[in-house]
Order: C-alpha cells, then structure tokens, then sequence
C-alpha cells in the first residue's frame, strides 16, 4: 500500500517530473499547460477552473475559460492532475509516470485538500464490483472518501 499526499508535493520537482513525462510520451508541455499544472501545484490544495483562471490574470495574463478548460484536459489525458468530481476541483498527480491510478481520495471536509491514497486492493475491488454488476469502468476511477485530515483533527 502506498500513500501518496497533495498536501507537501516539492513543486519545482512534480513540474520537473511532468516535464520529463510529457517529454517520454511525446507530448507538448506548452507555456500554457504549463502555468496551469504549476498553478495547481503550487495551490497545496484542490482548486477549481475559475480559480485557476484567476490566479492567471494575477500572473499577467487574461486567458479566455477554453484555454484553462484545454490545459485541464490534456493535464487529466496524461495523468497529471485528477479532477475531485464531488468539488469539480483539479489536484496534482504526484506519480504521474506510473500510469497507475487505482486509489481513493482521501478529501478532509473542514480544510478541503486531497490526500491521494494507492492500494491496489482498492482498485482491484472496484474493477470486480464493476464487473459483477456489469458496469464497465472509465480510464480514471477515484473514489472519494470524505473525513477529516490529521492538521484539522489535532489542530
């Protein structure tokens, strides 16, 4: 079981990593897309479309929605960041090499940040409910679970 935390994700290094990706898959890590993975990194915490493109026009820019709503799909399309459907809220992805996303978030309802959590147990349950029940899964299944995080709960 791994655990993987949005919470202290080192941004210079997940934007060195999704570089690194894009550029092993043969994508284009354009400025664009990449202000906005920056931006969600740099957040701590899940941030919807509109703050993004708020937190653009801070930077100097004035980006129309399409062009946030374009960079979000191509960040979601190579495992970059995952949307929170329950927010519509977009978290980075801090092991988007392994193309492996068979967890559960883990979303703290006082303070709202997102804590990734990897078990293939989880994953492999899901996939076999799925199944049973004749539901075929999408490339990207996260369930989310809502409770409190350790900050909020001692703090």
């Amino acid at each position: 079981m791994t655990d993987h935390g949005h919470m202290h994700v080192d941004p210079d290094a997940a934007i060195d990593r999704a570089e690194r990706v894009c550029r092993s898959r043969g994508a284009r890590f354009t400025s664009q897309r990449r202000l906005v993975y920056e931006l969600i990194v740099r957040a701590g915490e899940p941030v919807t479309a509109y703050e993004l493109l708020h937190r653009m026009g801070d930077e100097g820019g004035h980006p129309a929605p399409p062009t946030v709503y374009r960079a979000l799909e191509f960040l979601q399309a190579h495992g970059l960041v995952h949307r929170l459907a329950s927010q519509s809220r977009f978290v980075a992805c801090d092991h988007p090499e392994t193309g492996a996303h068979g967890g559960v978030f883990l979303v703290c309802a006082h303070c709202g940040r997102a804590l990734e959590w990897q078990d293939e147990r989880v994953a492999r349950a899901v996939a076999r409910s799925a199944q049973e029940a004749g539901f075929e899964l999408g490339d990207e299944v996260l369930p989310e679970v809502e409770g409190t995080c350790g900050d909020c709960r001692n703090g």
